[in-house]
């Protein structure tokens, strides 16, 4: 191998078995909710509910998996710490776009618009200190979050009762199906949980990494 060359990255490959465990989980959720089994497993409210079967706590678990197997494929970070302190970084500039674009006290035009597009640079935040990390968080939370978009155009069609299709409390959104379907389901699937999967995998993925590697990137192996 020459110097400074690495391994070529194989983010289908990475990301394809979780991504498949993934689906089967969400297709477990929906079936559980439109047979009505237990809501401690299978929540049909508004939000989830925090139901035990569910993709949302997958990110704290795959983030780590992906750090570890990109560090010993070659693909780690330069600097762990480094990675997983802009992690943090990213973290409170999320927050911050929650705020600007989420907080009822604060109004101003295309509040909302300012918020994603906040909420998305803090994210992009973590590709300075683990570009490969960032691509395969990226990758897996659309593959992640574009079936239940899907579920969700379908829920919401045909009032199925799940919490695909549970609208927030005190909804005053949009009227229109488009712009019921926008607000509620694609911009938060496509934009709000892709984020949430980039910053919690980056945040427990850096700093396992950083305590697996010690502080400075592997080197490949010739």
């Amino acid at each position: 191998m020459e110097p400074g060359s690495g391994p070529k990255l194989d983010i289908c490959g990475l990301v394809l078995v979780p991504a498949v465990l993934t689906l089967a989980i969400t297709l477990l959720r929906l079936g559980g909710e439109l047979l009505h089994w237990s809501p401690r497993l299978f929540n049909p409210a508004a939000g989830g509910g925090f139901a035990i079967v569910g993709i949302s706590w997958l990110p704290f678990v795959l983030g780590p998996y992906f750090a570890i197997k990109l560090a010993r494929a070659g693909h780690g970070a330069c600097s762990p710490w480094k990675a997983f302190a802009l992690s943090v970084l990213g973290l409170l500039i999320v927050i911050g776009g929650g705020f600007l674009g989420f907080a009822p006290r604060l109004q101003f035009p295309g509040k909302q618009v300012v918020g994603y597009i906040v909420m998305v640079l803090g994210a992009a935040v973590i590709a300075w200190g683990w570009p490969a990390l960032f691509k395969v968080l990226v990758a897996y939370g659309y593959a992640a979050r574009v079936p239940v978009v899907i579920i969700m155009f379908l829920a919401l069609r045909g009032h199925w009762g799940t919490h695909y299709d549970a609208l927030p409390a005190h909804y005053v959104g949009p009227a229109s199906f488009a712009g019921l379907y926008l607000q509620v389901a694609f911009l938060p699937q496509m934009v709000s949980w892709i984020v949430f999967t980039v910053l919690v995998g980056a945040l427990f993925g850096t700093f396992l990494s950083a305590l697996v590697v010690g502080g400075r990137a592997p080197v490949p192996a010739a």
